[in-house]
């Protein structure tokens, strides 16, 4: 076996172990409003969010895998040392995920893996090998990193708007209901959950396809960028696998505290994060389904009693957002130290 081939059947391990952190750390989101609503179990709702999560890559199309494998460009690089960026990158944003998720933070996977991919492609090739974006931005395009960063800057506050207008919406239509409508409220919450683990499923898993399909470039398999079936097929088992596995750490922070979830937030939570999600992946936008949610449980809070919101819980959540880029960036600059120190000595 040649040290490509060997360096290939790594990176493409590496993704989908990223994948499965990934359904750790973001698909457990989905189990969040949920579950602390008390419309279903754990077992359940990791089920629901496991199966459709599932379909989402199988039906959402590639829009956000194109965007993912062309915003580092390391096809100039000799074919090894290319791979070996590559898997550098991708190792700090697998370990920031799983330091992340063993302490409950609800860290964003997305961040993470734009963080360790430009860390680590910087230090070894230099900045001119990312394609940051900003010439196409000054013609009024987004592409690159400023696509990247524009759709994870922009996302969380879309879901924190929507979810304050959503929960205006249904509270002014709910006006005077009886409270048996709260076992309505928890059955539609079996939709929503679905849709919203669909849209996960559709942004997050096409973040791993992309990766593997610059593998395959890179590594001389495809000619062009594309996104084999085989792919889809591997990446969407993944991260479904890795949202049975896990999640109940964060299942707590986000679902109780934040606020204190009832039926009418979980739905209104879902509907807000799904449509936001939906709309991001249909231009190739990645974000984060930690962000999105978590953002729009706060506009729902604003939007009821602000008073009520955990501001304290909501700045922690802030204060890990903020430090999981340059974090996962430091992560795998040492990954890509510690592969040179050791092809060099043995």
């Amino acid at each position: 076996m040649s040290a490509v081939v060997a360096l290939m059947i790594v990176g493409v391990l590496i993704v989908l172990v990223y994948d499965y952190t990934n359904g750790l750390q973001d698909a457990a989101n989905m189990l969040a409003t949920i579950v602390a609503s008390r419309a279903t179990t754990p077992i359940q709702a990791a089920i629901l969010v496991c199966a459709f999560t599932f379909l989402g890559p199988l039906l959402g199309g590639t829009a956000v895998a194109n965007t993912i494998g062309n915003f580092v460009d390391v096809t100039d690089l000799e074919t090894a040392a290319s791979l070996t960026v590559v898997l550098a990158g991708l190792a700090g944003a697998v370990a920031w995920n799983l330091v992340t998720w063993w302490f409950g933070l609800p860290a964003s996977s997305s961040q993470a893996l734009v963080g360790g991919l430009v860390g680590a492609v910087v230090v070894a090739a230099g900045p001119d090998y990312v394609v940051w974006g900003f010439s196409a931005m000054a013609r009024g395009q987004l592409t690159g990193v400023t696509k990247v960063l524009g759709a994870l800057l922009v996302s969380p506050v879309l879901g924190f708007l929507l979810g304050w207008v959503t929960h205006w919406i249904m509270s002014f239509a709910l006006r005077g209901a009886r409270p048996g409508v709260n076992r309505f409220l928890r059955g539609i919450q079996w939709l929503t959950t679905a849709a919203l683990a669909f849209s996960h499923g559709t942004n997050d898993a096409q973040k791993g396809m992309g990766i593997i399909a610059m593998l395959l470039v890179l590594g001389g398999v495809n000619a062009e960028f594309r996104v084999p079936l085989w792919v889809i097929l591997v990446s969407a088992t993944a991260i479904a696998l890795g949202t049975l596995a896990g999640g109940w750490r964060i299942v707590r922070t986000l679902g109780f505290g934040i606020y204190k979830v009832r039926p009418i937030h979980a739905l209104d939570a879902q509907l807000a994060s799904s449509g936001v999600i939906l709309a991001a992946s249909a231009i190739g936008g990645p974000v984060s389904t930690t962000q999105v949610v978590s953002t729009a449980i706060m506009g729902i809070g604003v939007s009821e009693r602000p008073k009520s919101v955990r501001w304290g819980t909501a700045q922690h959540i802030v204060g890990t957002w903020l430090v999981t880029m340059p974090g996962a960036a430091a992560v795998s600059i040492g990954f890509y130290v510690l592969i040179q120190f050791f092809a060099r000595n043995f």
